[in-house]
């Protein structure tokens, strides 16, 4: 009997367990952790508002510091995903260092937000200033973007004090006049070098790459007296011949900023400066000869040199903005210019302090064979150095 009453507590018990309903059944919890997003769109704009800018980077950051970017194409429209919330959006041409633009903007979850034009303007940042040329006047383009420069002489160059107060300098052909200022150039040789070591950006057009290696108004050997970058790095003979030239752009971010890759230069005069030996190492070829592949526009961030003395260049004692190089997906490298005291933040994440190239504090040194005012009428050419303005 005893047995029988153990069997049937049991069974009942066996019952109870069976009875269980599933919501009874513990759940396994779900946390989504998809990332909402939405998008901003606009049109990157010279900063009088009437010339678009390709190529232009605009970039955000999330919370934790991961970067959200994209490029303006050719018409300087682009379209940014970036986390829903607001956000401080980064409009930038070149490293950020000269030109930029900085705009609060909402993203709203899974829409397209517009930004107007007032909004997506490329702000100077840059102290600028040029000597005034006989065949040039790139003053004439910067001006036509709606940007500021200061005119300046050779007697300027040559006082560090003078030059140092400015970011970029342009030189334009022409404006050597070497025997009336031959005096000068030791001295103008010295400052140009401390000035691009510490950070200063050149852009020197057709005989003015005499200012970069040396000789007289012009270059007509290898290996001159005077200029600051080394023989080694550059020759330029002048004696390239008048006419059209068939040219070819090397650089996938300047062709996809121009929204072309190919183009007719016009060289006026009857004789030009053409680039006849020069490092690979040192130079990048922007644009060359189609023909011959010899190059027509060069530029280079490598410029080093022993014994300069550290000197404060432009704005960069009171920028609130550092360099960064930062890698995206797809192992592609951006330099870009970010709030400073972001930067331990991205460093943590990965980014290095300084360019993705060249040396840490040069800045650029870009040189033209081409002019950049021809008979005042140079074409797509112009679109190229619109370029290099904002890329210095």
């Amino acid at each position: 009997m005893k047995n029988l009453n153990l069997l049937l507590i049991f069974i009942i018990l066996l019952s109870f367990g069976s009875c269980r309903s599933d919501s009874e059944t513990p759940t396994e919890v779900k946390v989504d952790n998809t990332i909402k997003t939405g998008k901003l769109s606009g049109k990157v704009m010279s900063q009088n508002g009437t010339k678009p800018i390709g190529g232009a980077s605009i970039f955000t950051f999330d919370d934790k510091y991961k970067i959200y970017y994209t490029t303006s194409d050719s018409d300087g429209n682009f379209t940014l995903e970036a986390p829903v919330g607001n956000h401080t959006i980064h409009i930038q041409t070149g490293n950020g260092s000269n030109f930029r633009t900085e705009i609060a903007a909402t993203v709203k979850n899974n829409e397209t937000v517009n930004l107007n034009v007032s909004q997506t303007k490329l702000n100077q940042v840059a102290k600028i200033a040029y000597l005034e040329g006989s065949f040039d006047k790139i003053e004439d383009i910067i001006q036509t973007l709606g940007y500021n420069a200061t005119l300046i002489t050779n007697a300027d160059l040559a006082n560090i004090n003078t030059i140092a107060q400015y970011d970029i300098i342009f030189l334009n052909c022409g404006s050597r006049k070497y025997s009336t200022n031959q005096s000068l150039y030791p001295a103008i040789d010295a400052n140009l070098a401390i000035f691009v070591a510490n950070g200063g950006s050149i852009y020197a057009s057709d005989w003015d790459v005499s200012y970069l290696v040396g000789g007289t108004d012009y270059t007509s050997n290898c290996s001159p007296t005077g200029g600051f970058v080394p023989d080694t790095k550059l020759c330029s003979n002048n004696t390239g011949s008048s006419g059209i030239i068939p040219a070819t752009v090397n650089n996938a971010g300047l062709s996809t900023a121009l929204g072309f890759n190919t183009l007719n230069i016009d060289f006026d005069l009857g004789t030009w400066q053409k680039i006849t030996n020069y490092d690979p190492t040192y130079w990048e070829v922007l644009v060359k000869e189609t023909s011959s592949n010899s190059p027509l526009m060069i530029r280079s961030n490598h410029f080093t040199a022993t014994g300069v003395p550290v000197t404060p260049i432009g704005n960069a004692p009171n920028s609130t903005f550092t360099t960064v190089c930062i890698t995206l997906p797809g192992n592609i490298q951006i330099s870009i210019s970010v709030p400073t005291i972001t930067v331990p933040y991205l460093v943590a994440l990965g980014a290095t302090v300084g360019p993705c190239s060249g040396s840490t504090n040069s800045g650029y040194i870009y040189y033209t064979s081409f002019h950049n005012h021809a008979t005042g009428n140079i074409g797509n050419a112009g679109v190229i150095l619109q370029y290099v303005i904002l890329n210095l």
